[in-house]
């Protein structure tokens, strides 16, 4: 694996961690009732997830191209970082909604 595919790996990691962050983030705010500061950090994980998403089409492209994409540890770990990130967003998603309609429940 050469520098570049290295940082590409390296580049899914860091995306997918900060969005696994807001998502973990936006769960606590909506837990204290703040949901437009949920809603905001769900979407930050969202757009995080959408540039993962454009760093792993490029390696698919590349493959599809001919190109060899070498896979490795380091690979299958940020691919593992990127599932978590996209598993996390969506449970954070449901804990928003659960803790809204907790707290419209309590103001009956």
């Amino acid at each position: 694996m050469n520098d570049n595919e290295y940082q590409s790996a390296f580049s899914l990691i860091a995306l997918a961690g900060d969005s696994k962050s807001d998502s973990m983030r936006a769960i606590n705010q909506a837990k204290q009732g703040h949901f437009k500061e949920s809603e905001e950090l769900l979407k930050s994980a969202e757009e995080k997830l959408n540039q993962a998403h454009i760093a792993q089409y490029e390696l698919i492209q590349k493959e599809a191209n001919g190109e060899k994409v070498p896979v490795n540890i380091v690979l299958i770990h940020a691919q593992d970082h990127v599932t978590m990130a996209l598993i996390m967003k969506d449970m954070a998603a449901e804990f928003i909604n659960m803790y809204k309609k907790l707290l419209e429940k309590d103001d009956k």
